[in-house]
């Protein structure tokens, strides 16, 4: 890339100095922010995301803009899919409406952080590693089987090892106060239940970080380009959680579509193992001249076509659903 060192630190700092400013706005007035809120703050982070991608195809060029793009999109889509698990977790955990926005934003900034420490310790791996791409090839073809026929598993949240640790071990109270984590009751300083509520989101956001960290080296290889394009798809993520409130029911076929993506992703990823091979046990040792190189501007196309499809055929099949519904009552 030929964006200069300068002007990469400048955009990370711009990054990090607007996402203190939501954190200092949601502290200081946390509320469940309206629909016209949401949308405008939706509105906001994707019109940044393209500008930013307009800027990278002026300093770069139209390969490594196309590579943003896809990641970005990517990255977006699994966001959204991190939703369904996060509405499930506010309902299991009953946070109050107006503290939801607090919760979101703290686990954004978990997200951030994890998916900056696998982004440093995934470029490294790939830098020294070629082969490393046959290992993230086959998870996100494991993780895209997963996601087509064990869907329904969003819908039973289970709660792991931790959380149930912390609900044994930490002195908590009964109820919440306020979004506080910690509360004196009877003179006792304890816990709130909106400790375990962090502890269930921060999990949730680890094990998506690992789905989507091997997805986006897949479509680019430029640390920046992957820190950023997580960074867009994470920031808009509050405003979006409100503004799909009654919308996530109905993307039904998120799942699949997501699952076609990741898959499509973890075979590019085998074929570039393949045509950088340098494993003995592979070809002999030796680069492997039939795998495909696909272009970013097929795998955008894969991308943005998949999501269409995934998100018309979600909403006619359940309008479909609700007429059929509404006739036989």
């Amino acid at each position: 890339m030929n964006i200069p060192g300068w002007v990469e630190i400048a955009i990370i700092g711009a990054l990090v100095v607007l996402l203190i400013a939501d954190v200092w706005f949601v502290g200081r007035r946390p509320h469940e922010p309206s629909m016209r809120e949401s949308a405008l703050g939706v509105a906001f982070y994707v019109g940044l995301a393209l500008l930013f991608g307009l800027g990278v195809l002026w300093w770069s060029g139209g390969r490594y803009a196309g590579e943003f793009y896809a990641g970005w999109l990517t990255e977006y889509s699994l966001s959204v899919d991190n939703l369904f698990v996060f509405v499930i977790i506010m309902a299991r955990f009953a946070v109050p409406r107006q503290y939801q926005q607090k919760v979101l934003l703290i686990g954004i900034v978990l997200a951030l952080v994890l998916r900056g420490i696998f982004i440093v310790l995934g470029a490294a791996a790939i830098e020294r590693f070629v082969w490393v791409f046959f290992i993230f090839g086959a998870f996100l073809i494991y993780t895209a089987w997963k996601l087509a026929f064990h869907s329904e598993d969003e819908e039973n949240f289970e709660e792991n090892a931790l959380i149930r640790w912390s609900r044994r071990a930490l002195p908590m109270s009964e109820t919440f106060d306020g979004a506080k984590m910690r509360t004196v009751v009877n003179g006792k300083r304890l816990f709130t239940p909106m400790i375990v509520v962090m502890i269930a989101i921060g999990t949730t956001d680890l094990l998506f970080a690992l789905d989507s960290i091997p997805a986006i080296f897949g479509l680019t290889k430029e640390p920046f380009l992957v820190f950023t394009a997580n960074v867009f798809a994470l920031m808009g993520l509050r405003q979006l959680y409100f503004l799909l409130d009654g919308l996530l029911d109905r993307l039904i076929y998120l799942s699949l579509g997501l699952s076609i993506v990741l898959g499509f992703i973890g075979v590019k990823l085998i074929f570039e193992a393949l045509a950088e091979n340098s494993l003995s046990f592979v070809n002999g040792g030796e680069h492997v001249t039939w795998a495909p190189h696909i272009p970013i501007w097929l795998s955008l196309s894969v991308i943005i076509g998949t999501l269409v499809v995934t998100a018309v055929a979600s909403l006619w099949s359940t309008r479909r659903a609700a007429k059929a519904a509404a006739r036989n009552a």
